[in-house]
Formats: C-alpha cells, sequence, structure tokens
C-alpha cells in the first residue's frame, strides 16, 4: 500500500510552511487532487526561477531534485518547458515559492515526503 500523502494535502502543507516562514506560495498549475505530480518552482530576491521535481529512487524514496534554472538571458524557455509539461500531463500540480533559501522546502519534502 502507498504511504503518499494525497497531493491537495501536501501542497497545502508546503503552503502553509512557506507562509509561516514569511514567504509566498502559489499554485501555477492544479493537478489530480489525489495523486497528482508535485514540481516545485523556486525563486529568491529576482535571482532565476529553479525547478525541482520528484524522481523515483531505488530504495523507493522520492526525492525533488533540482532538475532546471531559468536561463537569465532567455527565461521564456523556462516557461515554455512548464507549458509542455503541463499539457503531457494533466494531474500535474506546478508550485511557485517566493522565499529566501527555498531549496530547503525541496529538502524538507524529502524527508517527510
Amino acid at each position: 500500500m502507498d504511504a503518499r500523502l494525497p497531493a491537495h494535502l501536501e501542497i497545502s502543507g508546503i503552503i502553509r510552511a512557506v507562509q509561516n516562514e514569511g514567504g509566498f506560495a502559489t499554485v501555477l498549475s492544479k493537478g489530480e487532487r489525489d495523486a497528482g505530480t508535485i514540481l516545485i518552482v523556486t525563486l529568491e530576491r529576482g535571482g532565476p526561477a529553479r525547478l525541482y521535481e520528484r524522481m523515483p529512487q531505488l530504495d523507493g524514496s522520492r526525492p525533488f531534485v533540482f532538475s532546471r534554472e531559468q536561463d537569465i538571458d532567455n527565461p521564456s524557455e523556462f516557461n515554455d518547458y512548464l507549458t509542455k509539461r503541463s499539457a503531457r500531463d494533466p494531474d500535474l500540480w506546478v508550485l511557485e515559492l517566493d522565499i529566501a533559501n527555498p531549496e530547503r522546502f525541496a529538502a524538507l519534502q524529502h524527508k517527510t515526503g
């Protein structure tokens, strides 16, 4: 039996944690309520956006792994990637976090997710 939290509860928990730390979180794309895949886009002080995707591991864990960074010279490429991913996977959730040291939220999900 899969012990994963439903996606909507995990999203709500991440949003609440970010807000408790004084940051801002928003859902850019809402996916399947229970089993949707979650992508995390992080922002920090006007720097380039970074994307974390959950990747299944051989040991059964599913950590968020850094997958790409927005190219400052071609920022639309990053958004195009997200648009294509959403078009291919209607169950996909895309969550944007704007907070100092945003990688800690992806790391926290690795420990609890």
